[in-house]
């Protein structure tokens, strides 16, 4: 058997692997863009089926469509979305056309190769499974339906668990009182408890805005077709469509309020990276924290160990690292890079389209999937299984010069001031020198700059 078929479209005829679902246009685009190997990601894709199916159904009930036709567009694009291969129908490179016309149409080949047999008729990928339809608002409709999905079922439950993660590692070790830093440099002491609550926080505040944002993802370009007049769609079908596609995914869509925004601009996109860019570096925060306490752990702030997790060297034995806020800090770096990308693309709006669709997808989701992958990881092997090391918060604290800043109200900041400098110097703790320079009762010294209490 030959290895290829001859399949042809607007342009001509084209050799085509044998064995392949997709057609002439496909195969152009595979020749045509050898850049990365890599193709849109897998939940992209997902999402451009369930259009697919979302707009059979839709242009079936407005009669755009042959019943049996639209049935089997439906019917095979469930079959695809259950297939383990399912990528290896889809291999344009990310880097192609800049509307993505290329994917559009792969998977219009396709789902119409798939259909045929299935209706047992001819189903054309354009005047069939492209009814109603242009890659001009299929592309930007996947980019928002993909970013939505993943972000409701995975990044923000994700979130959630490290925020609870975070409350519940906080709770346990509230009794411990660790040094402040500002600058690096040591200050007034913090219940380790106070410091984790910024954590959850910067969490919660993520997952607040991330929310927020991700609800514009829900307002879909369908239905404006080429330009946003909605050429050769029905005058209903955003509405059926955007009703058979919430019943499909689970999550509530509706037709932008402007297509011709919707199609040209890819705005809300752009936003909902940059607050993805804002979570980086929540993430990066916390976890440059716990390299820094987890420091040393002799030469080092070695406050708290990290769970022992893989050798740290290949030459220095015993030694061991803080992986997991490494790679955290290394998704950071990358989102903050995504981010600047999709900036960078989404000033490509060029009067009626924007034409960086494809690689603002692809950044979009590979943040969104990184994201959310680092931060069930952060918090289950890094927080909830640190170990505080006490004897040297004890031991920091006890030599903390700063803790004179109590008696400030007392005997004036210069007096605090000179204690401390003494106490550094000599490297004493800090109530003997202040019980030697002044007339305060040794218990009354305790009392004030007991570590604890100036926690409260």
């Amino acid at each position: 058997m030959s290895s290829t078929r001859v399949e042809h479209d607007s342009m001509g005829e084209l050799n085509v692997p044998s064995d392949a679902l997709y057609a002439a246009q496909t195969q152009r685009a595979v020749e045509n863009f050898p850049i990365s190997g890599q193709p849109m990601p897998e939940p992209f894709i997902r999402a451009l089926i369930l259009v697919k199916a979302a707009a059979a159904a839709a242009n079936k009930e407005l009669d755009q469509i042959n019943p049996v036709i639209g049935d089997a567009i439906i019917h095979v694009a469930h079959n695809l979305l259950a297939k383990p291969d399912l990528m290896h129908h889809f291999p344009v490179d990310i880097y192609q056309t800049g509307s993505g016309t290329s994917t559009n149409m792969n998977a219009n080949e396709v789902i119409a190769t798939l259909a045929s047999l299935q209706a047992g008729c001819e189903v054309k990928p354009n005047d069939h499974v492209n009814a109603g339809q242009s890659s001009n608002d299929v592309i930007p409709t996947a980019i928002h339906v993909s970013a939505a999905l993943e972000i409701s079922n995975h990044l923000l439950p994700a979130l959630e668990h490290l925020s609870q993660v975070i409350k519940m590692k906080a709770s346990q070790v509230d009794h411990y009182v660790k040094t402040g830093r500002t600058h690096l440099m040591d200050a007034m002491p913090i219940r380790m408890s106070q410091s984790m609550s910024a954590w959850a926080t910067q969490i919660d505040q993520n997952i607040d805005q991330i929310s927020f944002l991700a609800s514009g993802l829900t307002k879909l370009a369908q239905g404006g077709t080429a330009v946003g007049t909605g050429i050769n769609a029905h005058p209903k079908f955003p509405e059926h469509f955007t009703k058979a596609l919430s019943k499909e995914t689970g999550l509530t869509f509706k037709p932008a309020e402007n297509f011709f925004a919707a199609i040209s601009s890819q705005d809300t996109a752009v936003a909902v990276s940059g607050q993805l860019k804002t979570l980086a570096i929540s993430i990066l925060k916390i976890a440059n924290d716990l390299r820094w306490m987890n420091s040393g752990p002799l030469a080092g702030l070695g406050e708290i160990e990290l769970e022992a997790l893989q050798p740290g060297s290949s030459i220095m034995p015993g030694k061991v690292n803080p992986v997991i806020p490494e790679a955290a800090a290394m998704v950071s770096a990358q989102v903050i890079g995504n981010d600047t990308t999709i900036t960078i693309a989404g000033q490509s709006g060029n009067f009626e389209l924007n034409v960086m669709l494809p690689v603002i997808a692809s950044n979009l989701l590979e943040s969104i999937h990184l994201l959310g992958n680092t931060s069930r990881i952060l918090a289950d092997k890094a927080i909830a299984t640190f170990v505080v090391n006490n004897e040297n918060l004890k031991e920091a604290l006890a030599k903390n010069p700063i803790l004179v800043t109590a008696l400030n109200p007392i005997i004036g900041y210069e007096k605090a001031a000179e204690i401390a400098k003494k106490a550094y110097k000599e490297r004493r703790p800090i109530i003997e020198v202040a019980h030697e320079n002044t007339d305060l009762p040794l218990a009354k010294l305790e009392e004030i700059l007991d570590p604890l209490t100036l926690t409260k």
